[in-house]
């Protein structure tokens, strides 16, 4: 089996519909996919009703959440998306992201960059505008040539010239709140130091002790020894650990698949959750 636990559509800030991305998913190969957008369940319906024969899907989110001043990403996958608690807690997120978003174009525009407000609005179209979006915009204005190059010191790196702080989760009360909806929570590339400053280790032995079920792993932004690294740390805090693509479509030169999660790591994510369960395809797998 093919397993990619990481994926957004046009309901965050990726360029597949989440139809399309389903389609792609299975062209690429593979078994299982996670739609796992920023904040948000909005994508669910349309890929569950695109779901081609063979694909099971995973439904799930990304929580932004902070600690200590530092912003980092959590993915929870197969949680009850109507529990009140953790809706409310992710609507909250998502009605910040537009008045962030407006922050961080005017930052740019008092930096000298004649980006307007309306071309930020169309990229994101429907889509829970982040900063990918602003991103996609500076590489149209020529400022920068790839999304991945705005997201530095310069730009829009955590910290960054550009950079505005929006409502993110504590990190402690996410995973409270996912395991209450019976879900099951990643931490999503934990070492990705090219995105701004990084959660410490200690921080993740505390999320293990609140109940944290693994951590990603296999990610393009982390390197061979990083990743030998966090499989050590999660052998010692017994952590499941995961690989996944973090696919965007198009906005980012990452492939479905091009990371994938073992099957018994999956396995293990289905029989730990309760709130829901994957969703076969018209002959798809459900579990493993």
């Amino acid at each position: 089996m093919r397993i990619d636990l990481h994926t957004h559509s046009t309901a965050s800030d990726g360029t597949d519909s989440p139809a399309v991305l389903v389609r792609n998913a299975a062209a690429a190969g593979l078994d299982v996919v996670a739609l796992t957008d920023h904040d948000t369940v909005r994508g669910h319906a349309e890929a569950i009703a695109a779901l081609p024969e063979g694909l099971a899907l995973v439904t799930g989110a990304e929580l932004s959440c902070r600690i200590d001043g530092v912003s980092m990403h959590l993915l929870a996958y197969l949680f009850d998306p109507d529990e009140p608690e953790l809706a409310r807690e992710r609507e909250l997120v998502r009605d910040d992201r537009v008045p962030r978003a407006r922050t961080m174009v005017r930052k740019l525009q008092n930096l000298g960059v004649p980006i307007e407000w309306e071309r930020v609005a169309r990229i994101a179209g429907d889509g829970s505008v982040g900063r990918p979006h602003i991103a996609t915009a500076l590489v149209e204005l020529g400022v920068v040539e790839t999304v991945s190059d705005a997201f530095t010191p310069e730009w829009l790196a955590n910290g960054g010239r550009a950079y505005a702080e929006k409502h993110e989760l504590d990190p402690f009360d996410a995973i409270r709140l996912v395991k209450a909806a019976g879900g099951v929570t990643v931490f999503a590339h934990p070492a990705a130091v090219k995105r701004g400053e990084v959660v410490p280790e200690s921080s993740i032995a505390r999320f293990a002790a609140a109940g944290l079920d693994g951590i990603e792993v296999d990610h393009m932004d982390h390197d061979e020894p990083t990743r030998a690294r966090l499989r050590g740390l999660a052998r010692e805090l017994g952590l499941l650990t995961t690989g996944s693509s973090d696919y965007h479509g198009s906005r980012k030169p990452v492939a479905l698949g091009a990371y994938t999660t073992d099957p018994e790591i999956y396995g293990e994510i289905t029989r730990r959750a309760t709130g829901a369960f994957p969703v076969p395809g018209a002959g798809g797998p459900l579990r493993t």
